[in-house]
């Protein structure tokens, strides 16, 4: 899949990017008390516990995008930001994504709950050695759209989630990183429980450089039909 970041930087001011392998790193909490808080979050709503965590879900490249305006089958699907870590010529960068997911199809499997929505991802993108020494104090804010008001969504700090390079050595077992490759890093809890919204806006915040990575995409619900 072909996307296109602007950088910031003068030596790469915009990168044509072609994924060629994506992953999603679920259960990636750091303590294990959060990622034990998630998933009794998503066993509200009948999602069967995982049998290890972090866990590795492959997700075809094609269902990334960087519109924003997604088309969804009915109404319970659902954003979550994550941080969003490619690599392209020899270098890794840093950039934002929505696991956005289809909730009623989570409760039979995760896996296709994941392959069956399209992932915004942000147009803006970070070097990784930039921010790897100040990695857990970047910031993660969603906010979803509710009577017409932006609510806060998911707040809080990277400290909170393994981290990129742990999430890859766990992955790669030993392989080495090659161009193409993109991994979603993980997510927060929700602030109010998991719930459909047609509009999400998420931001990825570095407090350190003070710049900030954003995206905003709303959904458009197709009938299920049967």
């Amino acid at each position: 899949m072909h996307l296109q970041f602007i950088t910031g930087d003068e030596a790469a001011a915009r990168l044509d990017v072609d994924v060629t392998r994506f992953v999603i790193a679920g259960w990636a909490g750091r303590d294990r008390d959060a990622v034990l808080h998630h998933i009794r979050e998503l066993e509200a709503l009948g999602v069967p516990a995982p049998g290890a965590v972090p866990l590795f879900y492959r997700v075809a490249t094609n269902q990334l995008s960087q519109n924003a305006l997604l088309e969804v089958v009915g109404n319970e699907t659902s954003g979550e930001a994550e941080p969003f870590v490619f690599f392209h010529r020899g270098e890794c960068w840093v950039s934002l994504t929505s696991d956005h997911t289809d909730r009623y199809l989570e409760t039979f499997s995760v896996a296709l709950s994941k392959q069956a929505c399209i992932k915004p991802v942000a147009s803006g993108a970070w070097r990784m050695r930039e921010v790897a020494e100040h990695w857990d104090a970047l910031e993660l804010t969603s906010w979803i759209k509710e009577q017409g008001e932006w609510v806060v969504y998911q707040q809080g700090s990277l400290s909170s989630l393994l981290t990129p390079q742990e999430l890859l050595t766990r992955y790669l077992e030993g392989e080495t990183a090659a161009d193409g490759l993109a991994m979603s890093c993980g997510t927060l809890s929700t602030i109010g429980g998991i719930r459909p919204a047609s509009e999400f806006r998420m931001a990825l915040h570095d407090p350190v450089l003070g710049r900030t990575l954003e995206h905003t995409y709303r959904t458009g619900a197709l009938p299920v039909v049967a």
